[in-house]
């Protein structure tokens, strides 16, 4: 008989495995150049002219390497430097709000740090791949056809989705393993389900700075290269003329990989945790750990289904022309979807018992369950990942109607595309607010609360292809920017820019899954903490609270969800102003840069930018920026539920979660469509009715497209983390604000 420990231990073993092996064709790929992309009758290069851009594309690759690492280890350092201090922190409240027990508070805080660590790692390891792979990816596009450039681009994303999704499941679930040592009892299961709820938070801390000053980085330095590039002295982008260029790309790496990749690896450990806690009753009454754990399983599939269906696009369908990339991807978030829904029937008929009881998160009912019903919440939130991404696609893509109005309406000046973004953005949250709504009714009235945990499952079962698919894009953008500096034929530019134009879809697809699971984990785990609070309550002897759910019509929860529900405001002001002023400060050095040098801007320049002083002011800015509006979501629900109590941490939690789906649906979707409108227009003939690159009307694309960076790369990501962080960070300290005068706060202003 097979056990849960067996599938998910070869699962991360295949997971690391295949992850190894596509570095290990990708690394076959040697970095020199050779001549043009086009077919066998284009002439190719001078031996020396190969070598000068061999030479070039070496000192690019090297440049982009050293910039992302550096910025890297700063800010990893200011991050272990928090994680020290905030694991005491997480030490001492948790024991002392459990009545002085060293071992919950020390698990926790051990489990904090693991989850903070792994975050890391991944990020780390995102970075060291996408920069290894851009280069190879710009010389793979100097070959004829377009198989070899698409599938080192996905390769290189496969690199880091099968490695993190491995490498955080298996850490997780050998954490939990570990601690099973000391709760040995199922009865005491439980408790080892709430001190794992720290890997949820150490991760989803690390995808808060990760994201935030990934995002500050790359935006300050895209948007100053941008305006002072395409739109004052009218020279391409990515141009070797640009001082800020070099910056542009590393910030693609540390923002758009690494930190994207932190994000998702907290999203995968939240969701898991929220699950284990809703359902540790399965275990804790019949003493069956395959079926607890059943939530780790789905995940473990996943890395099977994900793998067998990337073959698709590498080796069976594979991508021939330009027209076949967009619908390469596509295929590989609807084949997964559709393998995982048989896949998760059979697991869940193998390792769930005939029938299971749960708890109620609501009343002290319990409910008899049947693993049809795990099958159908699973299958629910799969499926709902899927619709919101098609029409996150929908609405992002140059290949559909909403972003091509975008660009017609480039027509009459960058106001009225500022204005059609806007709109778009909005009315693109609409159709997955509803599949979310319906999702969540669905799958509460089903399995309750855990339900809702298992449907957050769901959507990310498919978590490495997920992955593979954002980090593509930024991989594609960087071989781009690559090919630019290195001067290298026109043609590899513009097949880059097409993987590229793809790839950005396709993150904006993927910023909609990962939004639209935090909103069910950020559910979860406000469902986690209610019954945690029932439970210290019951432990306690006192009036159990939250007995019949959440009263909102009670005055200081009515109050809180008002103030949670500006908090997604004042987090994007942040993060949206710290760009601005980064860029502006690099709008001035490129500028300077053009006035003390102007032979920069000759056809020919005989020398060379100073890179180096714009990589120094994104980096600067993004380490001073990220802590502000990262202090604000960690500090806001802790001091609320040490001052107010645990009433008005659930009015701040649903009032947070209500408001940041919307708002990070509809900035994420009018930056993308932004950025696509710019590239739709980019390919537009000169003579045409939208004119192309340099014209008017490409100007006005560009200046919606820098406004659209921040709301697509920093604010409108990050905000999914803001959910989900305040949620795991009140089920963490729930203890302790029960604590507090029975979780009236020190203020006592609950009724």
């Amino acid at each position: 008989m097979i056990s849960a420990s067996q599938v998910i231990f070869v699962a991360g073993a295949v997971g690391l495995l295949w992850a190894f092996l596509q570095f290990r064709i990708i690394a076959q790929i040697p970095v020199q150049s050779f001549g043009s992309s086009e077919g066998e009758g284009t002439a190719l290069l001078s031996s020396s002219d190969n070598e000068e851009k061999t030479k070039r594309l070496q000192e690019i690759y090297e440049a982009i390497y050293e910039g992302a690492e550096s910025f890297l280890r700063a800010e990893y350092k200011v991050c272990a430097l928090f994680i020290s201090v905030f694991s005491i922190i997480v030490f001492l409240l948790v024991a002392w709000g459990t009545g002085w027990d060293l071992a919950r508070g020390g698990f926790t805080a051990v489990s904090f740090l693991l989850g903070a660590l792994t975050s890391m790692g991944s990020g780390y390891l995102g970075m060291k791949v996408a920069v290894y792979s851009n280069v190879r990816t710009t010389v793979s596009a100097q070959k004829p056809g377009w198989t070899e450039c698409f599938n080192t681009a996905f390769r290189a994303g496969a690199v880091m989705g099968f490695a993190l999704c491995a490498a955080g499941l298996l850490m997780l679930y050998i954490t939990l393993l570990v601690f099973r040592i000391h709760y040995s009892e199922p009865e005491q299961w439980t408790y080892l389900t709430e001190c794992i709820t720290g890997y949820g938070l150490g991760g989803s801390v690390i995808a808060m700075f990760g994201r935030v000053g990934g995002g500050i980085y790359t935006k300050a330095a895209d948007v100053g290269a941008d305006l002072v590039g395409k739109v004052v002295h009218g020279i391409p982008e990515d141009d070797p003329r640009n001082p800020a260029t070099i910056a542009d790309n590393v910030g693609d790496n540390v923002g758009d990989v690494a930190g994207m990749g932190s994000d998702l690896f907290g999203s995968f450990a939240e969701s898991t945790c929220a699950a284990l806690v809703i359902g540790s009753s399965i275990g804790t009454a019949a003493g069956d750990w395959d079926a607890m754990v059943f939530p780790v399983i789905v995940s473990a599939v996943g890395i099977f289904v994900c793998l067998l269906c990337s073959f698709i696009a590498t080796h069976i369908a594979t991508v021939k022309t330009e027209s076949h990339v967009e619908m390469a991807l596509k295929v590989q978030l609807i084949s997964t979807t559709v393998v995982m829904i048989p896949a998760i029937y059979y697991t869940a008929s193998y390792f769930l018992p005939e029938s299971f009881i749960l708890k109620r998160t609501v009343g002290q009912a319990e409910l008899t369950l049947h693993p049809w019903q795990a099958v159908l919440c699973v299958s629910m939130g799969a499926v709902g990942g899927l619709i919101i991404g098609l029409v996150t696609e929908y609405y992002t893509s140059h290949s559909y109607k909403p972003v091509r109005e975008v660009a017609n309406s480039c027509k009459t000046g960058a106001a009225t595309n500022m204005i059609y973004g806007i709109a778009l953005g909005y009315k693109s949250a609409i159709i997955p607010v509803i599949v979310l709504a319906v999702v969540v009714y669905g799958s509460f009235t089903v399995c309750d609360m855990y339900g809702v945990a298992l449907a957050a499952i769901g959507f990310l079962s498919n978590l490495a292809t997920g992955l593979t698919i954002d980090v593509y894009g930024p991989v594609c953008d960087n071989a781009g920017g690559i090919a630019e500096m290195a001067e290298l034929d026109p043609s590899v530019r513009e097949k880059t820019d097409a993987l590229d134009a793809a790839g950005n879809t396709t993150a904006a697809i993927g910023k909609g899954f990962a939004i639209g699971s935090a909103a069910l984990v950020s559910l979860a785990l406000f469902g986690a903490f209610v019954s945690r609070i029932q439970h210290a309550s019951h432990d306690a002897g006192a009036t159990v609270l939250f007995k019949d759910g959440v009263n909102m019509l009670e005055p200081l929860t009515f109050a809180f969800l008002i103030i949670g529900g500006m908090i997604p405001f004042a987090f994007a002001a942040m993060t949206m102003k710290s760009v601005g002023e980064a860029a502006m400060a690099m709008v001035l050095e490129v500028q300077r840069q053009f006035d003390e040098k102007p032979h920069l801007l000759d056809a020919n320049p005989t020398e060379r930018p100073d890179y180096d002083a714009c990589i120094a002011i994104s980096t600067q800015a993004s380490l001073k920026e990220m802590v502000p509006p990262g202090a604000m979501v960690i500090f806001t629900p802790l001091l609320t539920g040490i001052l107010f109590g645990v009433t008005a941490v659930s009015g701040l939690l649903v009032g947070a979660l209500v408001a940041a789906v919307q708002l990070a649906i509809s900035m994420s979707n009018s930056g993308g469509a932004w950025d696509n409108a710019k590239k739709y227009i980019e390919k537009a003939a000169p003579d045409s009715e939208l004119q192309g690159k340099g014209s008017d009307i490409h100007k006005a694309a560009v200046v919606g497209d820098t406004v659209g960076d921040p709301f697509k790369d920093t604010s409108g990501p990050a905000l999914n983390i803001v959910m989900k962080l305040m949620a795991v960070l009140s089920l963490v300290f729930a203890d302790t604000f029960y604590a507090i005068n029975a979780g009236k706060g020190l203020l006592s202003m609950a009724s």
